[in-house]
């Protein structure tokens, strides 16, 4: 299974009349503005979540569809360098995962370049995708980057150039950094040093680092952010259009009742949609109503939707359903998913799926074009 590269069917129409970054031409609907940095005390209590919850990297798996004999296609070899996703900025200012080529390397070189691949006019920028770019600074060098497998802990030494961030950018940059590094199955959790010297807070606007960063801080707030006195946070996939109209995913993390049942809250932030002006679009219809969803005891989750637009569960376009397959490997820890749609136990997407059998989420999200 592959990542769909352009949205088809019905959205296709659109992409062949105007840009949807621009547009709200698509099957689903899409805003397009800039986006705020979220409340600083949303910040604060989102990294106090961080060092209250046990590292937990919520690691997207290898692409793969499980076969009726319970085996697994290997996924793609990739003999020509290494392939890592690392997080970066889309037009609209939120955080992307993309799937970059880089050089082969040792680990420590790998993640050294995973890391350079987000500095601003770096050595990698001739390599991202038109629209994104990178949240580090110009002129930041990453001098070393040290991983103890007993914890899972990534220690990150920058040059003082790391220092030279717009103080805005403050909550974004880590973010970056935290869910780049944690998308490696050894690393849980991320301490920053710049200069030789341990920091205790980022430099400019003096957010805490007294505990090591970990994927539980979230990414995308939201700009309305709840108090998280009564709440907890879930992390959802949203859709998005490049600049040459190519469709992408978007991670949002949503903030819901405490002792919610998290899967359940996820699914349905997912079909309440992004929001207004996040230039998001929509991965449901208007009509889609969550049936259940059920954690089986064989590890794959069953996600039963109901839609009248997709009767037959057959033409259901990738977009949605790999949106639920991202969420719900995100909020479990990278579970198998099986989809049900109207009761139909045969779902197959525009991208030929059927993802009413159990199928991982990919291990590369949002292969991209130059």
């Amino acid at each position: 299974m592959k990542h769909m590269k352009q949205i088809r069917g019905a959205s296709a129409a659109c992409l062949l009349a105007v840009p949807l970054v621009l547009s709200g031409c698509s099957l689903f609907g899409s805003e397009s503005a800039s986006v705020d940095p979220p409340p600083s005390e949303v910040e604060a209590q989102m990294l106090q979540v961080s060092g209250n919850t046990s590292l937990d990297s919520g690691v997207i798996g290898p692409v793969t569809q499980i076969s009726s004999e319970g085996g697994k296609e290997a996924p793609v070899s990739n003999s020509s360098g290494t392939r890592a996703t690392v997080f970066l900025e889309n037009a609209n200012g939120l955080l992307a995962p993309v799937s970059m080529n880089l050089p082969k390397g040792e680990l420590a070189a790998n993640l050294k370049d995973s890391l350079t691949a987000l500095v601003d006019k770096g050595a990698y920028a001739s390599m991202l995708p038109a629209g994104f770019a990178g949240v580090l600074p110009a002129g930041t060098a990453v001098e070393n980057v040290t991983v103890d497998k007993s914890n899972g802990l990534a220690v990150v030494e920058f040059n003082t150039g790391f220092n030279a961030y717009e103080p805005s950018d403050e909550r974004k940059i880590m973010e970056a950094i935290t869910w780049t590094l944690t998308g490696q199955e050894d690393i849980k959790g991320v301490q920053l040093w710049v200069d030789g010297k341990k920091l205790t807070e980022m430099p400019l606007k003096g957010t805490p680092l007294d505990r090591p960063l970990t994927r539980s801080m979230g990414i995308n707030l939201p700009q309305q952010g709840a108090l998280l006195m009564n709440s907890s946070a879930v992390t959802v996939y949203f859709s998005a259009a490049s600049q040459d109209g190519l469709q992408y995913y978007v991670p949002v993390t949503r903030f819901v009742p405490a002792g919610t049942e998290p899967l359940k809250a996820a699914l349905n932030e997912l079909i309440t949609g992004p929001e207004a002006g996040s230039g998001l679009e929509m991965v449901m219809t208007q009509e889609t109503k969550l049936d259940h969803v059920e954690a089986g005891q064989n590890g794959v989750v069953t996600v039963s939707l109901k839609d009248d637009m997709f009767a037959d569960g057959k033409d259901i376009p990738a977009e949605m359903l790999e949106s639920v397959v991202l969420t719900i490997a995100q909020n479990t820890g990278d579970s198998l998913v099986q989809i049900r749609m109207n009761g139909k136990e045969t779902v197959t997407g525009t991208n030929h799926v059927d993802y009413g059998k159990p199928v991982s989420a990919p291990e590369f999200v949002n292969e991209l074009p130059l």
